[in-house]
Order: structure tokens, then sequence, then C-alpha cells
């Protein structure tokens, strides 16, 4: 892994729940402020879910792309974390254990 993917990492994990960043801050975050793509395709191969990667939001508001389920799964996240202030790791545990049975 990279030191940019490490740091885009870090960055994506001390995002509180109920909080979102997008792209763009979470490249000025890591340290290339230019690099908000390359935060996308980081993003879009993550497999730890300690990362929280449903947390980072296009710039303009829309939730954008989300590798465990899609836009839907990734706004019912957004949604319940916000309502909550909690993480929602176990939810999503949940429902990628129930995409995975159909």
């Amino acid at each position: 892994m990279s030191e940019f993917s490490r740091q885009v990492h870090k960055v994506v994990k001390a995002i509180k729940p109920g909080k979102v960043m997008n792209y763009r801050e979470v490249a000025e975050a890591a340290g290339s402020p230019k690099a908000w793509r390359s935060v996308g395709r980081i993003l879009a191969r993550n497999q730890d879910l300690h990362v929280p990667c449903h947390r980072v939001i296009k710039s303009d508001g829309r939730t954008g792309g989300y590798n465990r389920g899609g836009e839907r799964v990734k706004q019912e996240l957004l949604e319940q974390e916000k309502r909550t202030g909690k993480t929602a790791l176990g939810a999503l545990e949940a429902m990628q254990q129930r995409l995975l049975n159909n």
C-alpha cells in the first residue's frame, strides 16, 4: 500500500459517525489536494471494514458509489449514523450477510 493510501485510510478512519467529508477534502487532508480521483479509486478498492469509506461523498453532496452494496446501502448507513451518532459497522456487516445469502 502506498503512503498516500495509508494517509487516505487514516483520514477516513478519523471521520466521526454522522459526519461526512468529500473526496476533495480527504485528498487535501491526506496531503495531495488535487488527488481526489485517486481517493475515489483507493476507497473503491478498500476491503477493511474499519475504514468507513461510506462517509466520503461527492463534492456536490450526492453519495456517490459504494463498494459494499451500492448507493442505496451507503445512504442507509449514513442516515443511520446521523440518527444515532454511532458507527454503522454492525449494520453494514448484517447488510453484507443478507446480500451474500440472496
